[in-house]
């Protein structure tokens, strides 16, 4: 199973830009789908996009259409998410995680077995 760990977090000015790095050890890399979820106190964490396991079929939230780009590097274990044109409801932990299964919706939080830490991102006005 990999383990996951995620930087790039940090404080940044509305309108302003942020590319997280999700890094993965210890497992084959190309088995999982990965998202990137967020959350911010007192909600439920909530995806904000997904990557199939061969830089193939992506998906994004509404919200994040338009604003992020998910994209993976197998061959560094690495998947990021570019954002731009943050605003403060932006602010939120985001997570990275990740599923070998082949079945479910890929979509919840319980769909995904391995997470990593989380980043903090703060947008200030």
């Amino acid at each position: 199973q990999v383990q996951l760990v995620e930087s790039g977090g940090g404080l940044v000015q509305a309108g302003g830009s942020l590319r997280l790095s999700c890094a993965a050890s210890g497992g084959t890399f190309s088995e999982y789908v990965v998202a990137w979820f967020r959350q911010t106190p007192g909600k439920e964490r909530s995806i904000v996009a997904r990557i199939g396991r061969n830089e193939g079929t992506t998906l994004y939230a509404d919200f994040a259409k338009g604003q992020c780009t998910i994209s993976r590097d197998n061959a560094k274990n690495t998947v990021y998410l570019q954002m731009n044109s943050l605003n403060p409801e932006d602010t939120a932990v985001y997570y990275c995680a990740a599923t070998s299964r082949l079945f479910g919706s890929k979509l919840q939080p319980r769909d995904f077995e391995v997470w990593g830490q989380g980043t903090q991102v703060t947008v200030s006005a």
